[in-house]
C-alpha cells in the first residue's frame, strides 16, 4: 500500500496547528491540484482536485471521513474514492516543542482497487511521497502565515 509520512516544524504553538486542523475548510483547498470540496456535516465532506500521477491526468472525486479529532494532537480521516476505486487514510498530528514550534507529521495511505489497482498502486508508490510532502508543507505554511498576522 503506497503511504508515506513528513515532518515539518510549524512555527506557532500547538493550539495554532490544532485550531487551523480542527476545521476542514482550512486545509482541503491546500490539497495538490484543489477544485472544490463540500462539507457534509462536522466529520464528513466530498472533495474533488486535479490529479497528475505519472501519465495519467484525472479529476478525482473523493469523500473524506474524521474518524477522530483528539484535541490538540491529532485529526485522522479516512478516504474512499467516488470516482476512482481506491481508499486511503491519512492523518495529522502535531507535537509541542516549545510554545511557538509545533512539530507537525502529515501521513497519507492511499491504496487503489480493481483491475488497473496493481499497476496503480506502482505509480502510487512513487507519488504518495510528494503528495503528502505537498499537502503537508502547504498546511504548516498556512499556519505559519495565520500566526504572523496576528502577531
Amino acid at each position: 500500500m503506497p503511504k508515506d509520512l513528513c515532518n515539518v516544524m510549524v512555527n506557532a504553538p500547538i493550539e495554532g496547528v490544532w485550531h487551523f486542523v480542527s476545521t476542514m475548510d482550512n486545509w482541503a483547498p491546500l490539497v495538490p491540484g484543489y477544485i472544490e470540496h463540500e462539507i457534509l456535516n462536522e466529520k464528513e465532506s466530498t472533495w474533488k482536485f486535479k490529479s497528475d500521477i505519472g501519465i495519467m491526468k484525472k479529476k478525482v472525486h473523493l469523500k473524506v471521513d474524521i474518524t477522530s479529532w483528539v484535541e490538540p494532537n491529532k485529526v485522522t480521516f479516512n478516504l474512499t474514492g467516488i470516482n476512482e476505486k481506491f481508499t486511503g487514510s491519512g492523518y495529522f498530528e502535531a507535537r509541542s516543542i516549545d510554545e511557538d514550534q509545533t512539530l507537525m507529521t502529515g501521513s497519507l495511505d492511499i491504496q487503489a482497487e480493481g483491475k488497473m489497482g496493481k499497476m496503480v498502486n506502482s505509480i502510487l508508490k512513487n507519488n504518495v511521497p510528494e503528495m503528502t510532502r505537498d499537502l503537508t508543507q502547504a498546511v504548516a505554511k498556512r499556519i505559519g502565515e495565520l500566526q504572523t498576522i496576528k502577531r
